[in-house]
């Protein structure tokens, strides 16, 4: 998919309001600086620092729009950054400029710090040969939810379910609780309905076995060692065809390639959202009637 139509599935509303929530959280009093800096209309560039996906564009958009200041962008969303790299411009207030400037970097930051781990990811799968899906998970930063799964599907990866709505999964715990794989199977298909899937954890063949027979869509081998995941989903996927395959727990970018086989059908690491580093961008003023230079501005 195309990384510039992604921010269709971007709320409008949505935006706004997060973009206000982050805002609000950054200054929720007296903004003194801006008794420094004044109204003058002011202009300033964003440079990108460090490789990797550009990706958050939108959200970067809809903070700085809560400011009253507009940006351009050089750059397209997706695109891959080489340092150091002119990304945007950005022009208003300047008191309005300097109060979104950390709120718009950080969100940046950390949209494309989550869409260069999932590119590099999707690109160790491709390398490794195999076909499936990448996907992130639900182990995401409260408040920072859809901008860490919008930038999962900038990098190309899959986001996963986005909320415990979009998917029924019966964990571990829930087996337990339910009393049993088939039991918590049964209830959870009682209230997936037609419109759900259904996805199972499961920590063995049997289980697994258990599960499909109980009419599980997906199963989920978490934690398994990649010499004991193939045999396993090999042995499911030859009495039940049908069912998803998702491997997951503990995979990094550099063990990917060994969960990679032609019995997987999704791999899921919580990595892309838990430990992918933000990227590093700044905003530098420049006076109007100048040309913005980057080395100008190291210190």
């Amino acid at each position: 998919m195309d990384p510039e139509g992604l921010a269709l599935l971007l709320p409008p509303a949505t935006l706004a309001a997060l973009a206000e929530s982050w805002l609000r959280e950054d200054c929720p009093g007296p903004n003194h600086a801006a008794l420094v800096t004044g109204a003058a209309p002011s202009q300033a560039v964003l440079w990108a620092k460090s490789p990797g996906v550009l990706a958050g564009r939108p959200f970067f958009d809809a903070i700085f729009a809560k400011v009253n200041c507009q940006v351009s962008w050089f750059l397209p969303e997706g695109a891959k950054l080489v340092p150091v790299a002119r990304v945007a411009e950005v022009r208003g207030p300047a008191h309005c400029l300097l109060l979104g400037e950390r709120v718009a970097l950080n969100t940046l930051a950390r949209c494309s710090g989550v869409a260069s781990a999932a590119a590099a990811a999707v690109e160790a799968a491709r390398e490794a040969g195999w076909a499936g899906h990448v996907a992130g998970t639900r182990k995401t930063t409260p408040g920072f939810r859809l901008a860490e799964k919008y930038g999962l599907l900038v990098g190309g990866a899959a986001a996963h379910r986005y909320d415990l709505g979009g998917l029924v999964m019966v964990k571990d715990n829930h087996v337990v609780a339910a009393g049993g794989v088939e039991k918590a199977v049964r209830g959870a298909r009682q209230v997936a309905d037609f419109a759900l899937k259904v996805e199972v954890e499961c920590g063995s063949l049997q289980e697994a076995v258990e599960a499909a027979e109980a009419g599980a869509d997906l199963v989920l081998l978490d934690n398994f060692k990649p010499e004991e995941l193939h045999p396993t989903a090999a042995a499911l996927k030859a009495r039940f065809p049908g069912v998803g395959v998702e491997a997951s727990g503990g995979i990094t970018l550099a063990s990917l390639p060994q969960f990679c086989g032609p019995h997987i059908d999704v791999i899921s690491l919580g990595m892309l959202t838990q430990a992918a580093p933000a990227l590093d961008f700044s905003l530098k003023l420049f006076a109007e009637g100048t040309a913005p230079v980057y080395w100008a501005y190291r210190s």
